[in-house]
């Protein structure tokens, strides 16, 4: 029995882990879950999965939360009811649960960063669906990991795809990673045609069942530049030697290149419950019900480069890739609150991209950054494009 602490467990990553739960209940136990405020999903969870520990971020639901699962309602529940806890003491709390074998991170955003650090140090293996931890604090969380024997498991689609491509291959072999990207919904478009898009449209994608901020991210082509920047920490290769490719079908989810000229891809069809099977039951394969991918059927798999002229974001994060420091945190705070502002209607679609290059562009680079310069920039920053949109 393999138990795990949920992070994010009312988003898309996490709804699909507690299905994979759900298909494996002897060998899989959910321990801890949290939520940012979804509570009425979060009840209907607890009452399935019988967790020790809950976790409502907002103080304000929690305390909502902790009332309800002492009524009747909870009154036929067979364990100890769970304690509630709330904030960032509760994501430690969960993230370092003494009955978790492995913490997989489903939050959105930075905050994932100071609970992945305490499990690690807590010497929980870390199942990641959280890039911004790694873009951000890669510097930190990879030594750590490292020093603690810790496993980092990616969840991304394409990180795991990388992952299970490199399984058994010799790292010094490799080349350069083949990175995948859909191209989003607006591929093809010019930088004229998206002046009047709306989150209702870059919410529409091609391939992929996701969260809001990464499909928004996913239309800029950001998402890709914050997985340049994961893949660089996860294997340990400079920006330089990840390609993007754009694959508009969704069928090969990353591939790598060896000296030899040999590529080895991972293919199927789009479904986020394969790489989170393939991190919580690593090295093991397990039966996953669904599509399978027809070869007689598949009529093409295209290829084309991304247009980073139209999509300046995944040109953006090279150059944060490559200055490095804290640059990186530039680019993905300001993006965090320019998607947003975009998704309340503050802002225009436009303005994602133009406001992380404006801002990286005035920004003094920290060489190095630790954990407290790194959320203090990250706070600043936020607060900085905030007001240039009142």
């Amino acid at each position: 029995m393999k138990n795990i602490s949920l992070l994010g467990s009312t988003g898309s990553i996490g709804t699909q882990t507690l299905e994979v739960v759900r298909a494996y209940p002897e060998e899989l136990c959910v321990k801890a879950l949290t939520c940012g405020s979804r509570i009425g999903l979060l009840k209907e969870q607890i009452k399935e999965f019988k967790p020790e520990l809950v976790v409502v971020f907002d103080q304000d639901k929690a305390l909502e939360l902790e009332k309800e699962i002492k009524s009747p309602e909870f009154s036929s529940y067979e364990e100890k009811i769970p304690e509630v806890m709330s904030g960032m003491e509760g994501l430690i709390a969960a993230a370092t649960l003494s009955s978790a074998d492995i913490v997989l991170t489903a939050v959105v955003g930075m905050i994932g960063i100071r609970p992945t650090i305490a499990a690690i140090e807590a010497g929980k293996d870390i199942a990641l669906a959280n890039k911004e931890t790694l873009v951000t604090a890669g510097h930190i969380i990879m030594p750590l990991a490292k020093a603690h024997g810790v496993k980092i498991l990616p969840v991304d689609s394409e990180h795991s795809a990388i992952f299970q491509s490199l399984n058994g291959e010799d790292r010094k072999a490799l080349d350069k990673i083949l990175l995948t990207a859909s191209g989003g919904p607006f591929r093809g478009r010019r930088r004229e045609e998206l002046s009047n898009i709306t989150p209702e449209d870059a919410l529409k994608h091609p391939n992929w069942s996701m969260g809001a901020k990464i499909t928004i991210d996913s239309s800029t082509l950001v998402n890709k530049g914050l997985e340049v920047m994961e893949a660089q920490w996860l294997f340990g290769v400079p920006a330089e030697q990840i390609q993007v490719v754009v694959q508009p079908q969704s069928i090969i989810h990353s591939m790598v290149q060896f000296d030899d000229g040999g590529i080895i891809a991972q293919l199927g069809t789009p479904d986020m419950k394969l790489p989170i099977m393939y991190a919580l039951f690593y090295p093991e394969r397990k039966f996953l019900e669904g599509e399978r991918l027809d070869f007689w059927k598949l009529s093409e798999i295209t290829f084309e480069k991304p247009d980073t002229d139209n999509f300046p974001g995944l040109r953006l994060a090279y150059e944060a890739a490559g200055e490095g420091g804290s640059m990186p945190t530039v680019y993905n705070a300001v993006n965090e609150e320019a998607v947003s502002l975009f998704l309340r209607r503050k802002i225009g679609y436009l303005d994602i991209a133009d406001t992380i290059a404006c801002c990286m562009s005035s920004h003094k680079t920290v060489n190095n950054p630790d954990l407290d310069q790194i959320l203090m920039i990250e706070n600043e920053l936020r607060g900085e494009v905030a007001r240039r949109f009142e």
